[in-house]
């Protein structure tokens, strides 16, 4: 097991708090997962110190996941505190989303780093595209798909989700908003799939990480413990206040400079996986 100098134990613990407080504001101010900031930053402290190896974005998706749970579930509490989750959306949509959470940590277990890298970049890039892109209203369906529909949409979202490392709210969200739902009701909602994803898709990669070389010290599987709570104390603990941010800043402005950063942040990402230090 690899053992830290003093400098960059504390180069790491100084970005995994960094990360943490930023991804908790992100997932108040634009309610997508604050994986979108956690996995590339958990995963760059990874490479750059030298800590782990072939495993560090399996541990970097695997870690974040672990946070999601208390994140979407303290989410998920304060949004059905104002009435504004569809409960039966949520009751059986739930069970497709976290079938397709530890469909997505199978899948990820057998990937490579490089392929792990490419999905990740790839839907990261769409989901700015779409934040920064396509307008809050526009809708592709007067209701939410029923049936097989929903059986394999919701599978998807589950999937990709896991193999991202984000809640339910970037892939859910997005499925609900164009299904004609209200944002805010999307959005709390949403919350929900994340609490299923993230639990499910955690104890996958817990499972199909257990063995796995080059990986970070203090590693379960592909979830670096030490991670998951810092991360995981700090994002709970901010996401209200970005909540709050979000009613007083210009929304629109704030979505495109995100948008802009997480089809950045995409591309160093794969550039990374292929190219590493």
């Amino acid at each position: 097991m690899t053992t830290l100098p003093l400098t960059e134990l504390l180069t790491l613990l100084a970005a995994m708090v960094a990360a943490g407080l930023f991804g908790g504001i992100v997932a108040g101010l634009f309610g997508v997962g604050g994986g979108t900031v956690i996995v590339p930053v958990l995963f760059y402290a990874f490479e750059v110190l030298g800590v782990g190896g072939e495993a560090n974005l399996h541990v970097a998706v695997g870690t974040s996941l672990l946070t999601i749970v208390a994140t979407s579930w303290r989410s998920l509490g304060a949004h059905r505190a104002h009435g504004a989750v569809d409960e039966a959306v949520l009751k059986s949509w739930a069970p497709w989303v976290g079938f397709g959470g530890l469909v997505g940590a199978a899948i990820a277990g057998i990937a490579s780093m490089e392929g792990l890298a490419i999905v990740y970049g790839i839907c990261l890039a769409l989901i700015g595209l779409q934040l920064g892109l396509l307008p809050e209203r526009f809708t592709l369906a007067k209701e939410v798909p029923t049936g097989w529909g929903r059986r394999v949409v919701g599978t998807g979202i589950g999937s990709l989700s896991a193999m991202m490392g984000i809640g339910g709210g970037s892939f859910g969200g997005l499925m609900m908003t164009l299904c004609g739902r209200p944002i805010h009701q999307a959005v709390a909602t949403a919350s929900g799939f994340g609490v299923a994803i993230g639990a499910a898709a955690t104890l996958g990669f817990v499972v199909f990480g257990w063995d796995a070389l080059g990986r970070p010290p203090l590693s379960v599987g592909y979830v670096n413990i030490p991670a998951a709570i810092i991360m995981g104390g700090l994002t709970t603990a901010v996401a209200p206040y970005g909540a709050r941010l979000a009613h007083r800043l210009d929304r629109k402005l704030l979505r495109r400079i995100f948008a802009i950063y997480m089809v950045a942040t995409a591309l160093s990402v794969v550039i990374k996986a292929f190219l590493p230090a």
